[in-house]
């Protein structure tokens, strides 16, 4: 494996949208007989559900890659591995699963995602990749038992990338990116330096940088260990539990529940808590009156 601690996981998914997308171009002018200068005229295009975090709009914005938008269900927040095949044709570069939204926590279903595309690239002759975009599951999934792979363990992911400063527990700005191979992925965006005497590689938009954030994930790697992350996020599962079971114990006088619960629940998912106030009860104030509120303290 390659990979490159990075300024948070933003540029951990620009780098891997920069591997995919170069990795795309040589196959893309190989299959259609364009040379290097004709295929700079195409755009590729990526998979992603809505549930995208702003720095994929980022990628797509500043390096001219289309967006194809998988709309998940509001009861699951994830991606229906179904409706991969009609967005995907040979212009598409990859699919990015989301493991840990930001609205419920929830996990798109990689390892499904993965025998999706093994279809697609079979029936086609495409070779899409995925990324998995574990902003925030990175450091929080490999601690649960019992979910499925999500990882290199599934033969088209090529790409994951982690922010450290979330649950991994180090300094803001800390993000992480690996790649599965060198040879037509991670060498797309590594550059050799000559440094301080020596040569070296640089996988990573910028070169000078803090190392705070290296420094302390280490740091935090060290002392806590496997069983110090895995007691850790144990907790946090029971602790977001604790909330969201209260939560669903509040009711309106008429008995009906003042909150719709809409998180992944409380295995498999991101220690967070998800709800709206419930529809089906009229009141003067709404969702965003109460956040405010909240705000307040």
């Amino acid at each position: 494996y390659n990979g490159a601690g990075t300024v948070g996981s933003t540029e951990a998914c620009l780098l891997a949208g920069l591997a995919l997308k170069f990795r795309w171009r040589n196959w893309y002018a190989k299959r259609h007989g364009l040379t290097a200068e004709q295929v700079l005229g195409v755009q590729p295009n990526m998979i992603i559900s809505t549930c995208f975090q702003a720095c994929w709009e980022k990628l797509f914005r500043f390096f001219d890659v289309t967006p194809h938008f998988i709309l998940p269900s509001v009861k699951t927040y994830t991606i229906d591995p179904s409706e991969i095949a009609a967005l995907c044709d040979d212009k598409t570069m990859g699919v990015v699963g989301i493991l840990g939204n930001h609205y419920s926590g929830a996990y798109d279903p990689i390892w499904d995602i993965d025998k999706a595309v093994a279809k697609i690239n079979s029936d086609n002759g495409f070779q899409i990749g995925i990324h998995v975009d574990a902003a925030s599951g990175g450091f929080i999934a490999p601690f649960q038992d019992g979910l499925p792979p999500f990882d290199y363990r599934l033969p088209n992911v090529l790409t994951i990338s982690a922010s450290g400063h979330k649950f991994g527990e180090s300094s803001i700005g800390t993000g992480w990116i690996t790649f599965r191979h060198k040879t037509d992925l991670a060498e797309h965006v590594s550059t050799t330096v000559s440094y301080l005497g020596g040569k070296c590689s640089s996988m990573t938009l910028n070169f000078s940088r803090p190392a705070t954030g290296p420094y302390v994930q280490i740091y935090k790697l060290l002392r806590l260990g496997e069983e110090g992350y895995r007691s850790k996020v144990s907790n946090q599962m029971v602790v977001a539990k604790i909330i969201r079971d209260a939560l669903r114990e509040m009711k309106h006088p008429d008995g009906t529940p003042r909150f719709e619960i809409l998180d992944g629940g409380d295995t498999h998912c991101l220690p967070v808590v998800g709800a709206r106030l419930n529809p089906k009860v009229h009141r003067a104030y709404d969702d965003i009156d109460l956040q405010h509120a909240l705000a307040e303290r």
